[in-house]
């Protein structure tokens, strides 16, 4: 499956956030947890160059605890300040304003000998889509200042949202870039739903993400749909044809058949990716440092 997404506004964004840089102090970029690689678009690297940064690692209470931890450092090790949350439950966001306050101790101790007491932090929220960015601005805020939504796409223009005297938190689209280096960062995001499901086969990304559990989670796949067994993979097979029989195996015993007795195989892969990004088959993390 190569899948690529590039609507048009997100070339507009990217001009945006470079006008914009100049506007704030430092850049807090949004990650989801569970794809911490797939989630980052290597632009912003390039965009943000010079600004201190903070990454954000959301959707923590969704991924494998042990590679939050592994992450985390892996951040770290490259210069970068990390802080785990879960934005939906407000799990790490009350830490969010010491954390900034912390990375920018030097320059706010410059601004007090300048005699610019008082100075609130301007930061600037970047991410791909869907990865929980206006959501987490709201939880920060303590009140619903920005749009959120569960799906990609939702915030269009920036807004700076005033959080107290000392930060205000400029939010910005979800920018995604025009050409993912390898299929599996298309899928991975994909999986999570930070593509639109609707310019995808969603059933090959079922099998494909049944591929997935049954060669990494083989146990969360048996539980998940009460299956005595995870067929195991055939010499020939690859993920596509492995992960239908996956596909097949659970939608028999979810009882899923269209007129006729055929399984629905189609129905069962959009219930499967329900039921992932819904945290309902267990705490996964799609990849390691």
């Amino acid at each position: 499956m190569n899948i690529q997404w590039y609507p048009g506004h997100m070339t507009k964004t990217r001009r945006q956030i470079e006008a914009d840089l100049k506007l704030v102090d430092i850049v807090v970029e949004i990650i989801d947890a569970r794809i911490p690689a797939s989630s980052r678009n290597p632009d912003i690297d390039a965009i943000c160059a010079g600004k201190p940064r903070l990454i954000v690692l959301n959707r923590a209470d969704q991924a494998d605890p042990a590679q939050n931890k592994a992450w985390g450092a892996y951040f770290r090790s490259r210069g970068y300040s990390v802080l785990e949350t879960d934005a939906r439950s407000g799990r790490g966001i009350n830490q969010f304003s010491d954390v900034v306050q912390g990375v920018l101790k030097d320059q706010i101790a410059r601004w007090r000998e300048k005699g610019q007491v008082g100075r609130p932090v301007r930061a600037m929220v970047v991410g791909v889509p869907n990865v929980g960015k206006s959501t987490f601005i709201n939880k920060v805020a303590k009140k619903k200042s920005a749009k959120a939504g569960d799906r990609p796409g939702v915030t269009r223009g920036k807004q700076w949202v005033h959080v107290d005297r000392g930060l205000d938190l400029l939010d910005t689209p979800g920018i995604l870039w025009p050409k993912f280096e390898d299929e599996t960062t298309g899928m991975n995001l994909a999986f999570t739903g930070a593509v639109k499901d609707e310019i995808m086969d969603v059933e090959t990304l079922g099998c494909h993400f049944m591929a997935f559990l049954g060669e990494r989670y083989p146990q969360a796949l048996a539980d998940g749909y009460k299956l005595t067994e995870v067929p195991a993979r055939g010499e020939e097979e690859n993920d596509v044809a492995w992960g239908y029989r996956l596909l097949q195996a659970a939608a028999a015993k979810r009882g899923m058949r269209i007129s006729g007795g055929e399984l629905d195989t189609e129905r069962m892969a959009r219930v499967l990716l329900d039921e992932y990004r819904g945290s309902r088959l267990g705490r996964f993390t799609l990849e390691v440092p």
